[in-house]
C-alpha cells in the first residue's frame, strides 16, 4: 500500500499559468498545485514549463475577488428605482421602494434571485460572497417554521452556484436611533440578538464543515441596533465562534450622522471605536462620512472599510476617502450591495474614478500602500488590495495565488482584443479600466472550475428561467 505522502501527491492536480498575478506582483511561469481539499499546496513561479499532465491555461490568472457585501434580493430591483418622485430623490426615498419590493419576496423567490446573482458574479471573477441578510420573518412579522429558513436559502443558492458565501444574519431590533419600535413595513426584519445566535448555530450546523462557508453576524447599524443589542450580540458570537466576521452599516449617509450626534453625542465611526473592540473581525460597510481622525483611527483598528461603488453613487451617498485612508494603513474591499453592478471590474473602476473627480487628480489608488506588490499600475493595485481586504472581511483564506488559501482563481481570455500585446501590470489595467465586459474566461472556486469558456453549468439547468419566473410574481 502507498505511503500516505505518496497518496497524497497523487491526489494533488497541477495547473500552468504563463502568466500570474501573485502576492509579489506579476510572475511568469507560474505551476499551481491544487490539493484535494481544494487549497493551494503550491505556487512556484519562473518554472521551467508546464510537465505532462498539468492543465495549461493560456490565458493571464488573477486570485479570484470577495464581494464583502451582498444583499442578494435587492438584483431583482435593478433599474426599479431610477425615475423622479414628487420631491427630491435620495438613499430614503429609495428605501421606500425597497419596502414594498420585500413585502412580497418568498422563500422560493429568494432562492431563485441568490441563485441567478451568484451565476452573474462568478462569471465576471466573484468567487466568494458575504451575505448580509436581514428579511427574517414572513410578511406579517411572524417566524418561519424555521427562522433560518431565508438565511439558509441563500446558503443552498450558493452551494448550488458553486460560490463561497459568509452568512451573515442581520440584527435589526429598532426603526431608528432612541430604540423606536420597528414600523410594520420593517416587521420581516425584527429579531433580538438570541434569536440572531440561534440563526448562526443553525447556519453552523447546515453548513456541516463545507470549508466554503463561514457564518457571523451583522448588526445592521447603530440606528437599528442599540448599545446593550450590539453587545450581547458579539459576545454571544465570540462564545460560539471567537474569530468570525462581525459586518455593519455605518455613516453611510449624512442624516445618519446627524442623527447619531443628535442621540448620543458621537459621530457613528467615532462611537463605534469607542465602544466596541472593532479589530480584524469587523468590516465597516461604506462608512462614508467621516473625519480625518476617524479615518485613521479606523484605518488603525485592523477592521475592513467596505466600499460599494456602484451602489453608492446609484443611491447618492458620497465618496469614501480612500487616499488618505490608504495612507493610514488601512484595509478595504468591494462588494455588491444593491447589485446594479455584479462585475469586480467595474466596482474597481467606479472607485477609482470616484476618488479622481474629488480630487481632480488621477491614478490615485497605485502605491505599496498596504501590502500591495508596489506596483505603479492602478488596477494591479485595486485588485490585489480588494481581493486582500475582501478576504479578511470574509474570513475565508482567499485573496491571493499563494500556498494554504483556497484555491480561488481567475483566468482572463487569451484571445480578447483588449489584453492582446500587453503584459502584466498592463492587462490588470485593462481588465479594470478598458471597460470591456467578458474578459473573464475561467473561474476556479475551491479547487473547482465553475465556470468555462463563460459558461455556467446551471446555463443548461433552467436557472435563468427561475429568475424571470421570481421577477413576474414579484412585478405582477
Amino acid at each position: 500500500m502507498p505511503a500516505p505522502g505518496l497518496r497524497a501527491a497523487a491526489m494533488t492536480r497541477h495547473c500552468f499559468a504563463a502568466r500570474a498575478l501573485l502576492p509579489a506582483g506579476w510572475a511568469r511561469n507560474v505551476r499551481i498545485a491544487i490539493d484535494a481539499a481544494g487549497g493551494f499546496a503550491d505556487v512556484a513561479a519562473d518554472t521551467a514549463g508546464p510537465r505532462p499532465g498539468d492543465e495549461v491555461l493560456p490565458g493571464p490568472v488573477l486570485p479570484g475577488m470577495a464581494s464583502l457585501h451582498s444583499h442578494a434580493f435587492q438584483r431583482a430591483m435593478a433599474g426599479m428605482a431610477e425615475t423622479r418622485g414628487p420631491g427630491s430623490d435620495d438613499f430614503w426615498s429609495w428605501r421606500e421602494l425597497m419596502y414594498r419590493f420585500v413585502a412580497r419576496l418568498t422563500p422560493q423567490a429568494a432562492f431563485a434571485i441568490a441563485r441567478h446573482l451568484y451565476v452573474e458574479m462568478l462569471r465576471n471573477g466573484y468567487t466568494a460572497v458575504a451575505e448580509f441578510h436581514y428579511v427574517h420573518r414572513r410578511p406579517d412579522g411572524t417566524a418561519y417554521a424555521a427562522p433560518a429558513e431565508l438565511l439558509l436559502r441563500h446558503l443552498a443558492a450558493a452551494r448550488e452556484a458553486g460560490i463561497a458565501i459568509t452568512l451573515l444574519p442581520v440584527l435589526y431590533r429598532w426603526s431608528d436611533f432612541g430604540a423606536r419600535p420597528l414600523q410594520p413595513r420593517q416587521a420581516r426584519f425584527g429579531n433580538d440578538p438570541a434569536a440572531i445566535l440561534a440563526m448562526v448555530e443553525a447556519a453552523r450546523r447546515a453548513a456541516a464543515g463545507d470549508a466554503d462557508v463561514r457564518v457571523g453576524v451583522a448588526p445592521h447599524s447603530l440606528r437599528a441596533v442599540d448599545a446593550a443589542s450590539l453587545r450581547e450580540l458579539v459576545a454571544g458570537l465570540e462564545a460560539i465562534d471567537a474569530s468570525a466576521p462581525i459586518h455593519i452599516h455605518v455613516a453611510e449617509q449624512t442624516k445618519e450622522v446627524d442623527d447619531s450626534v443628535a442621540a448620543s453625542g458621537s459621530r457613528p465611526v467615532e462611537w463605534l471605536l469607542s465602544n466596541q473592540p472593532v479589530d480584524r473581525r469587523w468590516c465597516l460597510v461604506h462608512a462614508t462620512h467621516m473625519t480625518a481622525d476617524e479615518t485613521a483611527a479606523l484605518a488603525r483598528s485592523g477592521a475592513v472599510a467596505g466600499l460599494c461603488p456602484s451602489t453608492e453613487a446609484n443611491l447618492g451617498d458620497g465618496i469614501f476617502p480612500l487616499p488618505d485612508y490608504r495612507a493610514a494603513g488601512g484595509r478595504w474591499g468591494i462588494g455588491g450591495d444593491s447589485h446594479v453592478s455584479r462585475d469586480p471590474a467595474e466596482e474597481l473602476r467606479l472607485l477609482e474614478y470616484g476618488q479622481r473627480l474629488a480630487l481632480r487628480r488621477r491614478n490615485l489608488v497605485a502605491g505599496g500602500a498596504v501590502g500591495s506588490p508596489g506596483s505603479d499600475a492602478v488596477g494591479t493595485t485595486l485588485w490585489t488590495e480588494a481581493a486582500a481586504g475582501g478576504a479578511q472581511a470574509l474570513g475565508r483564506p482567499m485573496g491571493a495565488l499563494a500556498a494554504g488559501l483556497r484555491a480561488d482563481l481567475v483566468e482572463l481570455d487569451p484571445g480578447a482584443a483588449d489584453l492582446h500585446a500587453r503584459e502584466d501590470d498592463a492587462l490588470a489595467n485593462a481588465l479594470v479600466f478598458s471597460g470591456t465586459p467578458g474578459l473573464v474566461r475561467n473561474v476556479m472556486v475551491g479547487g473547482r472550475w465553475v465556470v468555462r469558456e463563460r459558461r455556467h453549468r446551471l446555463d443548461d439547468e433552467g436557472g435563468e428561467d427561475a429568475y424571470r419566473q421570481a421577477l413576474r410574481m414579484l412585478l405582477a
